[in-house]
């Protein structure tokens, strides 16, 4: 999701989604048969256990169209288009189930009024609460402390959320920057000197406070007293990026923050229950995936018969351990025949035709469900990389090796959230989810990462 992994607007968000789904079935019922008719379904055909299925079903393919993401919700021929799959896919999947389960059917022709109902309700109320949301003077209102590069990544984090419920009201300046100075979206309110009068003249109910030199004409005095008295809500640009973005920017990161606010230990039990809910998933995935495997050896080996089918190569796992992954082949066999390690490219010439196919869905990735049952991977965590990217990397990177301190995964926050990485760039975006994962670590988030792996593998996003 566009935000933190959970928020409150998220919430509201899917149980008003519900009950527009729940009760568009229900109007169409009545609309197709009638009050008598209506009644004998829900009544005697258990009919209100039926449209919950249903609408919970809907629920599920609207996560995977991505409906719960502020981004699409921001773009109005976006969100109608997506609806209108989301709802499409819903209908022809719920028939093909009613067809072979008639039990579960709601009413002959009821599906057909239900459709074109709930997505004229959904839009209009999605439309709605976009027009609320994103209105200057609705949300909370933040007045950032500070004019540099961390106040304008933290003000641009906000601006690319609208529908997130923050408001930018503007900057106070600590380095002398005249007030009224355009910065950004917004503008320099005034000085530091001037921030109680700010707060209060224009209603600020959060001070974000975006400056990494606190000494001078830092205002310390005024924000101790305004956080005493309650007046005003005061954070850390570093844990206000993250709630709403979702990683940790390595530019704001200070170790006294990660050191204070990291996760609180897991008790023995609770860490015994996140590894056996890893190693289960990956004998699932192991089971499940067997045919498919065994169709890409076969094609493997079909166009390149000389070759090996499967692809060992060395990683750095959890507290630096070094391990093989496997993986199975998709690039020629020399593909990197002067030893020398090659970041990974869009359209890369070294692979295969059979390789292009498997990376784009990535079926290359089955055999580490392995390396997690062998315990030197978990089905969740940062991805494991090379010992000699994992060397120039940490070099130039700040806390990089901190992704090491948990165990790597097949999939993990970052990889839903950004992009296959292929350069030092990509990895600084990377590890600032990985961080963000490291911090907030848990089952909950674990699950939550392993649904929107199957929606990007089901949508065929994010291969390379």
């Amino acid at each position: 999701m566009g935000v933190s992994r959970f928020s409150p607007r998220i919430f509201w968000l899917i149980l008003a989604d519900a009950a527009i789904l729940y009760g568009g079935v229900i109007l169409a019922m009545y609309i197709r048969l009638g009050f008598s008719g209506s009644a004998n379904e829900l009544g005697e055909k258990n009919g209100w256990y039926k449209i919950g299925f249903a609408s919970l079903f809907c629920l599920v393919i609207l996560y995977f169209y991505d409906l719960y993401d502020y981004v699409v919700m921001t773009n109005r021929r976006e969100l109608l288009l997506r609806l209108v799959q989301a709802l499409g896919v819903s209908w022809v999947l719920l028939a093909l189930l009613f067809y072979f389960v008639p039990p579960m059917l709601i009413g002959r022709g009821v599906s057909v009024i239900s459709v074109p109902l709930v997505l004229v309700l959904l839009l209009a109320w999605r439309i709605f609460i976009h027009m609320l949301t994103g209105h200057p003077e609705i949300g909370e209102k933040i007045l950032v402390v500070g004019t540099g590069q961390t106040a304008l990544d933290t003000a641009e984090a906000v601006w690319e959320r609208r529908d997130a419920g923050y408001r930018i009201v503007g900057f106070v300046s600590e380095n002398g920057a005249k007030p009224k100075e355009k910065l950004g979206q917004s503008e320099i309110l005034g000085r530091a000197l001037d921030l109680e009068g700010i707060i209060r003249s224009e209603k600020i109910d959060r001070v974000v406070i975006a400056v990494r030199e606190r000494r001078g004409a830092f205002p310390t005095e005024a924000l101790l007293k305004m956080s005493l008295a309650g007046d005003v809500s005061i954070e850390e640009c570093t844990s206000f990026f993250e709630r709403i973005t979702g990683k940790v920017h390595v530019d704001m990161l200070r170790p006294s923050w990660l050191i204070f606010a990291g996760r609180r230990r897991d008790s023995p039990l609770k860490s015994v229950f996140r590894e056996a809910f890893h190693r289960v998933l990956a004998f699932i995935g192991l089971v499940l995936s067997a045919p498919i495997a065994l169709i890409t050896a076969v094609l493997i080996k079909i166009e390149s018969p000389l070759s090996p089918i499967f692809y060992r190569q060395e990683r750095i796992g959890k507290n630096g351990r070094v391990f093989n992954v496997i993986k199975f082949r998709s690039m020629k066999a020399d593909a990197e025949a002067d030893g020398k390690p090659i970041w990974a490219a869009s359209n890369d010439e070294r692979t295969t035709r059979v390789g292009k196919i498997i990376r784009k869905i990535r079926l290359d990735e089955i055999p580490q469900f392995w390396n997690i049952l062998k315990g030197e991977m978990n089905f969740v965590g940062p991805r494991p990389e090379r010992p000699h990217f994992v060397k120039q990397l940490a070099a130039e990177i700040p806390f990089y090796e901190h992704r090491h301190l948990v165990a790597p995964g097949l999939t993990g926050w970052a990889q839903i959230k950004y992009p296959y990485g292929a350069s030092v760039g990509d990895a600084i975006q990377k590890l600032q989810y990985d961080l963000y994962y490291i911090k907030n670590q848990s089952l909950t988030l674990d699950m939550v990462i392993v649904f929107d792996t199957m929606k990007t593998v089901l949508f065929g996003h994010g291969g390379r």
